[in-house]
């Protein structure tokens, strides 16, 4: 199984903002912030097609999320920042209150 390591940034997107507005519990909401979007070439590598799951793991944790193509550098994945990415974020505030939600190193494969 092919493992490769990335690195993960979050932000809040547009349609996460306007399904947030039905409930963080509908399906729009649910399937945004459990996609995690990358690179096209970085696709390829891993023999990963639209809606294959893959595991995100740090030393802190891990997460599973479906993956889909997108607008993403290379070595980068971008998911929406929502509850399915608190396992692998740690928890050094560095006394901001706030732990860092970009800039992640993750280790990403191919879950079955």
């Amino acid at each position: 199984m092919t493992k490769r390591r990335f690195t993960v940034i979050t932000a809040r997107t547009l349609t996460q903002g306007q399904a947030m507005h039905v409930g963080k519990e509908s399906k729009e909401y649910v399937d945004e912030i459990s996609t995690a979007r990358m690179n096209l070439k970085d696709f390829e590598e891993l023999e990963l097609h639209d809606g294959d799951r893959i595991r995100l793991a740090t030393k802190h944790g891990s997460t599973v999320l479906k993956c889909a193509k997108g607008d993403v550098p290379q070595g980068m994945v971008f998911i929406a920042y929502g509850r399915l990415i608190n396992p692998i974020v740690g928890t050094d505030t560095q006394a901001t209150g706030m732990p860092d939600y970009k800039g992640i190193e993750v280790e990403v494969e191919r879950y079955v």
